[in-house]
């Protein structure tokens, strides 16, 4: 380990003590652990193992009294009261881009509409956007859509890629789509036929590998073609002369260059847009760009000045010089940066795509899945995703990233609003006699803070039955005093199968100290919600029922809030009936 287990346990009983007294006696895990991985970032990796250690230091703390904790914080700990009291350091900030100037950088953010984009894709277009802020430049959003066959683009998807950009802060200054843009690619190619760089093969594939792999590609018919003859079997290309693998045109290249993969690498291809039709422009056009050529064009064309992508496109980089060679292009300074990776999360296109056509998955915002669309719906800031990606910055190694890291970063941002909400997941009722009212109000705050504002909670009297979570009735053993959280203090009378029996002991918090009574949550029978809590685990969606206090009524979808005791949770959907709120569907975050 990277870290010493000593310091960490001191710091995690520091931040306990601090949480503790925030809120009347009790601490809990999820903010300590959010506020360790803020001020060390680098223990990320670790996460599993330090979690075990603060849930060791929370549980310690909360055997002390309220006032064990603060006269422990303020002799021993109050170090931790003075670091909190410090001006937060500022936001990592991104290494310079290389002969940037002020005002003239140009990124560019380019995905394939043929899938949504996921946590790996949304890397390049913050990065890009962030440097486009940094430089006071100009950002571009290009949809690279040319190639209908293998990679067909989802007409839905070029919306919604848009939609998840959008969520996540970023504004682009243009916009284009490659399969519009066909007429260019073709005058291009045309000028490097006329010029000789370039020509048709109308030769099966496996008799150009056998020159371009016996270093006798310069002897190749094909490439000893004239231009005048390259541009007639051009046009026969675009007159549909060819069928699909029978002519492409290749890039003139060195013939003898050290990787044979950009040997003479193909710029155009024809594909049967009859079987395999654009969504955008149908059957119009059978001969199409490849990526490398459309890419390398348009960004010369686009004036971008600054490329970010994953260091796998290095070999495209190659290729593309050529035609910047030939066309007497400057080619664009580019940030190679490695793969990054989320943790038990499936990351290919492809398997994602299969998941959903064997219906797998509830649809591309899965909560399962790594897709921004899924990380949203599961409860992810678009904050705590962009703090993610500028923390891993352009890194040229490989960045793998734990779930509890990310958590870890997003609990920090919702936990100072989400609100907090009473839940019994599953359920067991108490039966609480001897209630000294015959109706009470108890006015509970949403927040510790107070910044929430408050609910009322309606018990009458002399006898009212409520819910407690079944991990709380093991607390609940005849003679004990518990303390219903913000509300008053029982007793147990008896403990049967099916229900628990109580009667009113007091009101005062002080005490339930005294008696050293567990604080627990609670959810009066007669207003309860029933709730569906949606838990992702792998490819596994587990479905938690129980009940909530009836103020979940009034969340809305895409409400974040803190189910008390359980951990953060994304409203998904409001079920009403008759007009009332019947039951809550929320899908949990993380603890």
């Amino acid at each position: 380990m990277k870290y010493n287990p000593d310091e960490l346990r001191e710091l995690a009983k520091a931040y306990a003590l601090v949480n503790a007294v925030e809120h009347s006696g009790s601490a809990a895990v999820g903010p300590v652990m959010g506020k360790i991985m803020a001020e060390k970032p680098e223990l990320r990796p670790y996460a599993r193992e330090i979690v075990a250690i603060v849930r060791e230091a929370v549980a310690e703390v909360n055997r002390l009294s309220l006032d064990e904790q603060k006269r422990l914080l303020e002799e021993k700990y109050s170090w931790i009261l003075e670091k909190l009291s410090k001006p937060k350091e500022q936001e990592k900030t991104l290494p310079p881009l290389p002969g940037a100037e002020e005002g003239k950088v140009v990124t560019r953010f380019a995905p394939n509409p043929d899938f949504v984009i996921h946590l790996g894709n949304a890397r390049p277009a913050i990065l890009s956007y962030e440097y486009k802020v940094m430089y006071k430049g100009r950002m571009i959003l290009r949809f690279e859509d040319t190639d209908p066959r293998t990679k067909t683009p989802l007409p839905e998807a070029y919306e919604l890629i848009k939609q998840d950009l959008e969520w996540l802060g970023i504004r682009w200054d243009e916009e284009y789509i490659q399969s519009l843009r066909m007429p260019i690619y073709y005058q291009i190619i045309k000028e490097l036929l006329e010029k000789g760089h370039a020509y048709v093969d109308d030769r099966p594939g496996e008799e150009f590998r056998k020159y371009r792999n016996s270093g006798k590609l310069s002897e190749y018919p094909s490439r000893l073609r004239t231009p005048e003859e390259n541009l007639e079997m051009w046009d026969r290309m675009l007159e549909g002369r060819f069928a699909e693998g029978e002519a492409v045109v290749r890039i003139k290249t060195d013939p003898n260059h050290p990787d044979p993969s950009v040997r003479d690498w193909v710029a155009f291809r024809i594909i049967d847009t009859s079987r395999y039709p654009h969504p955008l422009v149908g059957d119009r056009y059978i001969v199409w760009p490849t990526y490398n050529f459309a890419a390398g064009v348009d960004d010369w064309l686009m004036g971008v000045t600054h490329i970010l992508r994953a260091k796998e496109h290095m070999q495209n980089t190659t290729k593309q010089k050529y035609v910047y060679e030939y066309m007497g292009w400057k080619y664009p300074h580019v940030v190679h940066f490695g793969r990054l990776k989320l943790e038990g999360f499936i990351m290919s296109k492809s398997a994602l795509k299969q998941l959903l056509d064997q219906g797998v998955s509830t649809g591309i915002d899965d909560p399962r899945f790594a897709t921004i669309a899924g990380l949203r719906r599961r409860g992810i800031t678009a904050e705590a995703i962009r703090k993610l990606i500028l923390e891993v910055g352009t890194k040229y190694t490989d960045a793998s990233i734990s779930y509890a890291n990310l958590a870890a970063t997003n609990r920090v941002i919702v936990d100072p609003v989400a609100r907090r909400i009473m839940a019994a997941i599953p359920p067991a009722p108490v039966v609480i006699e001897e209630l000294p009212w015959e109706k009470r109000e108890f006015e509970i705050p949403y927040h510790p803070s107070g910044k929430l504002g408050s609910r009322r909670i309606t018990l009458e009297g002399p006898t009212a039955t409520v819910y407690v979570s079944q991990s709380d009735r093991k607390l609940m053993k005849k003679g004990s005093v518990i303390r219903l959280m913000e509300a008053f203090n029982i007793e147990v009378v008896d403990v049967k199968n099916d229900k628990i029996i109580a009667r009113f002991h007091s009101l005062g918090l002080e005490e339930a100290r005294r008696h050293k009574a567990p604080i627990i949550q609670w959810v009066p029978a007669d207003t309860a919600l029933h709730i569906e809590l949606l838990v992702p685990e792998g490819l596994d969606l587990i479905q938690r029922r129980g009940v909530v206090e009836y103020a979940a009524a009034e969340l809305k979808q895409g409400d974040i809030v803190q189910l008390v005791r359980t951990g953060f949770a994304r409203v998904d959907a409001v079920e009403v009936e008759d007009g009332s709120a019947r039951k809550v569907v929320m899908i949990f975050a993380h603890e």
